[in-house]
């Protein structure tokens, strides 16, 4: 059943995201999908993060940025999906330059999802540029139509 969920839930078209932190002084990221809002007051977010995954261990108790990516980012999106990109990644401290929306983050609360852990993030900045979104539908990038 687990693929044929799988298959199912790609039929949701989303946005991309990267949401990236810092440990140690090294930066790292991880391309996310699973991406929502949770609250206005206070202001929440949630992604969702494999618990196998390097990025979940990462990500505890620490802030986080998540960076909404544009139309012209999939490169980005493919290198922090373990597909090294072509050209440097371009970053401005935690966050990664040039995306549509940046969303910093402290930690707020954890929970159990099953395989993936539920994180929570409290919104403490919000930055939002032009462009067009990057899209995720049926396994592959889109871009927004008219």
């Amino acid at each position: 059943m687990s693929r044929e969920l799988r298959d199912c839930l790609g039929h949701f078209a989303t946005g991309v995201t990267v949401v990236t932190c810092e440990v140690d002084g090294e930066k790292h990221g991880a391309t996310v999908n699973s991406f929502t809002a949770v609250s206005l007051t206070p202001p929440l977010v949630l992604v969702s993060l494999d618990r196998r995954s390097k990025a979940c261990q990462r990500l505890d108790n620490r802030p986080f940025v998540v960076n909404v990516l544009k139309e012209d980012q999939s490169d980005i999106a493919l290198h922090f999906a373990g597909t090294p990109a072509q050209r440097p990644i371009p970053w401005d401290g935690t966050r990664l330059r040039n995306a549509l929306a940046h969303i910093v983050c402290e930690p707020w609360r954890s929970y159990d999802g099953g395989d993936h852990v539920l994180y929570l993030g409290e919104v403490k900045e919000i930055e939002v540029h032009q462009g067009e979104p990057l899209v995720f539908y049926r396994g592959a990038f889109r871009e927004v139509g008219a």
